[in-house]
């Protein structure tokens, strides 16, 4: 059997004996997702990018010519040998004039599911071997939280491996309260593949046993859970709920001061805190209800609730997409150690369920594959959602993680997977901010916005052309990713194209170390192999596995509880932070002086929220969610996603009182606009978004007209584009007022998925 891996899941590979083949979802999957299947659609392969194109300005004219221009002028084919020429030439250009430290590689995760044809480690391994490059830190689903999590508790990435199973909750979780639901929609991926969708099973299971359910949001409809518990709150307003509920805790001695004492470091200054002794307000729950609108009384109640049973507590990490995102981090783990169930079966928190797939896995923690990277000899470095700020202020400060660092001055942006029109927050500050680079180059699959806007765009070949080895953590397989068909047109793997490139920059010997595509996998293969042995676990030999084309690596054979051993003894097992402990104050990040990040977790009012708002200000507060039926902007030409679309647009979500109070009606077309832009969208009227609440997903190919309104529904051409704090400087997509008006009559037709004009080099 042949098959491949998505990040959607795996596929059975049925060669149909005409040159052409299916795919169907591997058989044992108990909740396939649909988007995996349109991988090959024509849809999606008349907008491939087939040669290698150039803008014109920047052929006929040279480095920096018309920036103005990008994406609004024509690109002329060309050889790839006249296209890698131009490449390194103006690589070298730049590492000679302005040192490697003004070359920005852009990236981002999600860029193939197979280890090897991972944009970017392909892309960072080359910029290296030529002398390094200037990289981004953290990611925009995880700003926040990647940092202050270390400090608190540990990485990110230990925790995620460390989640609690579903089994467990099951048997021993009474009481789940989530803030932000569990998206079942999100959970449709992995960054290296699905083995088996269990999250919609694993909630199933909690209700089936008889677990009480609460979800506390703006919105209902992230849980798929007719019988839950729905408390509505303002968005951005969770810390403020969880520190009424510690306040009761405290007040009530329902806390669990042995805990605190033996598990935790700094409880008594954030307890002062808490109370007011420190001058601020006390965290009551009338002060919480002010705030948040959720009833004083119910806060009373549910904090008495979960101290009195087995108590899951879960946090979606679009909470942390916020102003000031790292308060709900801080606060959902104080208020665990407050319950003093962390470390037990079924209690303590959850970061994240319902987010990726392998949160909840049962599965053992395997080190998989990997490309080696190679080490950056640049030191320099941005938080990854501040790109706008990078290429608008070159020599500017900026506070990171309590120190100051410069921006650079980037002449050279290459971009290998990922499309920053799509993650970046304001894209008519991006815009601006994109004519200021010298040279653009794109390996691209397909004709984006971002390849729309490049200099130099490069065909990148796709999952199905290529060979490659899928592994997610925590999913519990190795695939044999054996290519299905060979490359559209002129497409080349990201490999390929860096192995040309190195030839013409007489390095190719340092990046592909003489070995060709098979040769990497086996090597990465065998390396894998070397480090699961030490763990107790065998792998085939490479040649049974290629042939195989599916290792499942069995089942953890322990229940996992998250931060048991810690628990067990703190002093074997003491954690990643500067006390070994859980810090519920921190001495570290007190002595950086930030004003907007200090030593505990508290309170700050948000750059844009609804109880900001004054009398007669009709503004709603926008939510941009990870959408249903794509990941991110990845084949959204494709026929799964456009059935979700409203006359081509993408739907915004919208509680029917503010829909009458506006004179919508479902189906409309409609207008959202704030000071940063303006774009078009469906709307939907629902009762599952409470009011004064709006939602439009990501994902929609940017589409601006000549204004440069976007007429596709572009959530971020509206969301604001600061860092949640000085302390971490993540994404505030979450954090956004919007004008709502309709319909609007005679729209301009959606033409995101029209190709740019091509003309001849002649």
């Amino acid at each position: 059997m042949r098959y491949t891996s998505s990040h959607w899941g795996i596929y059975e590979v049925i060669e149909n004996g005409d040159g052409t083949f299916a795919q169907r979802p591997i058989s044992d999957d108990p909740d396939p997702s649909d988007i995996g299947h349109d991988l090959n659609q024509e849809s999606l392969q008349k907008l491939r990018v087939k040669q290698p194109a150039i803008r014109k300005s920047w052929l006929e004219s040279g480095p920096g010519a018309c920036p103005e221009k990008r994406g609004h002028e024509p690109f002329v084919e060309v050889s790839w040998g006249r296209a890698l020429e131009l490449v390194a030439g103006d690589l070298n250009r730049v590492r000679r004039d302005h040192g490697n430290q003004s070359i920005f590689a852009g990236s981002y995760g999600w860029a193939s599911a197979g280890r090897f044809h991972h944009g970017q480690s392909q892309v960072h391994r080359f910029m290296n071997t030529i002398g390094g490059y200037i990289r981004h830190v953290n990611t925009y689903s995880l700003g926040a939280a990647h940092l202050i999590m270390g400090y608190i508790v540990a990485p990110m990435k230990s925790l995620m491996a460390d989640h609690t199973s579903w089994d467990v909750m099951k048997e021993h979780t009474r009481m789940f309260v989530t803030f932000g639901g569990v998206p079942s929609k999100n959970t449709q991926v992995s960054p290296g593949g699905v083995r088996r969708h269990f999250t919609r099973g694993g909630m199933a299971g909690l209700r089936a046993a008889g677990v009480r359910i609460v979800n506390i949001g703006p919105v209902c409809d992230n849980l798929d859970d007719d019988e839950a518990e729905w408390i509505p709150i303002r968005p951005n307003t969770d810390t403020a709920v969880m520190l009424g509920i510690a306040y009761v805790l405290l007040q009530e001695d329902l806390h669990d001061a042995e805990f605190l004492q033996r598990y935790c470091v700094g409880f008594d200054r954030f307890s002062r805190y808490l109370t007011g002794e420190d001058g601020t307000p006390p965290c009551t729950p009338e002060w919480a209800e002010g705030i948040s609108g959720m009833p004083a009384e119910r806060i009373v109640q549910l904090a008495r609730d979960m101290a009195a049973t087995r108590t899951m507590i879960n946090m979606a990490w679009s909470l942390q997409r916020a102003s000031h995102g790292e308060q709900p981090c801080w606060m959902i783990v104080t208020l665990a150690a407050m319950l003093g169930q962390i470390g037990l079966p079924g209690g303590g928190f959850g970061f994240g369920y319902g987010t990726t797939n392998a949160l909840g896995s049962h599965y053992a923690a395997v080190p998989g594959p990997v490309f080696s990277q190679g080490r950056n000899p640049v030191e320099e470095f941005i938080p990854v959602a501040r790109i706008s700020d990078m290429l608008l202020k070159p020599g500017k400060e900026f506070e990171y993680e309590g120190g100051r660092h410069t921006y650079p001055d980037i002449r050279l942006v290459y971009w290998v997977g990922g499309n920053p029109y799509h993650h970046h927050q304001d894209l008519n500050r991006l815009e601006r901010a994109w004519r200021k680079p010298e040279t653009i180059v794109v390996h691209e699959q397909y004709w984006t916005a971002t390849a729309r806007r490049a200099d130099i765009v490069l065909p990148a070949s796709t999952v199905l052309e290529r060979n490659d080895i899928g592994f997610a953590n925590r999913e519990g397989h190795l695939v044999a990713m054996r290519k299905a068909m060979p490359p559209i047109a002129d497409a080349r793997s990201d490999f390929d194209i860096f192995c040309g490139l190195a030839e013409c920059m007489d390095v190719k010997d340092s990046f592909a170390e003489g070995l060709d595509e098979l040769g990497w996998l086996r090597r990465m293969y065998d390396e894998a192999g070397e480090r699961a042995l030490k763990g107790g676990i065998s792998l085939p030999s490479f040649d049974d596995f290629w042939e195989e084309g599916l290792i499942e690596i069995d089942e953890g054979a322990e229940a996992v509880v998250m931060l048991q051993s810690f628990r067990a003894n703190p002093d074997l097992s003491p954690l990643p932070t500067p006390s070994g402990r859980i810090e519920i104050f921190s001495e570290k990040i007190e002595s950086f002086g930030l004003a907007d990040c200090r030593g505990h977790a508290m309170w700050f009012e948000p750059h844009e929220w609804l109880g900001g708002l004054k009398s007669g200000d009709e503004r709603l507060h926008l939510l941009s969610d990870q959408p249903a039926r794509r990941l991110h902007s990845q084949l959204d030409a494709s026929a799964h996603s456009m059935a979700g679309k409203i006359r081509g647009r993408e739907p915004v979500y919208m509680n029917p009182h503010d829909a009458e109070a506006r004179n919508i009606r479902d189906g409309d077309i409609v207008e959202l606009w704030n000071e940063r832009g303006r774009c078009l969208a469906g709307a939907k009227l629902t009762d599952s978004i409470m009011p004064g609440v709006v939602r439009l997903s990501t994902g929609a190919w940017y589409d601006p007209d000549a204004d440069g309104r976007d007429k596709h529904g572009n959530p971020n051409v509206l969301t604001l584009d600061v860092g949640t704090s000085s302390f971490a400087q993540g994404s505030v997509a979450q954090s956004c007022l919007v004008h709502l008006s309709g319909p609007v009559e005679h729209p301009e037709p959606v033409t995101a998925f029209e190709l740019p004009e091509i003309v001849s080099a002649d």
